[in-house]
């Protein structure tokens, strides 16, 4: 049997995630239509997905020649 606050709180439902769009793999062209090719075609190539922390800087652009060609700004800390 459900307590009061159990009966007051929201009402827990199912969230399904989308599929992805399909795409050709920029490694070896091969074209990737669901999240588990693409979980194959990282590990077929030996690549990772992107995770800022990742980064020695953490996602924060520090090249000026870098910043100027992509028409970007060096990150505050590196000026």
């Amino acid at each position: 049997m459900l307590t009061e606050a159990q009966r007051k709180g929201p009402i827990p439902v199912p969230y399904v995630l989308s599929d992805i769009e399909a795409y050709r793999s920029p490694v070896d062209g091969r074209v990737v239509n669901s999240r588990s090719d693409r979980r194959d075609d990282l590990k077929r190539n030996g690549c990772v997905e992107y995770e800022p922390s990742m980064s020695p800087t953490k996602g924060k652009i520090r090249n000026k020649a870098f910043a100027a060609k992509r028409g970007l700004t060096v990150s505050e800390e590196f000026r």
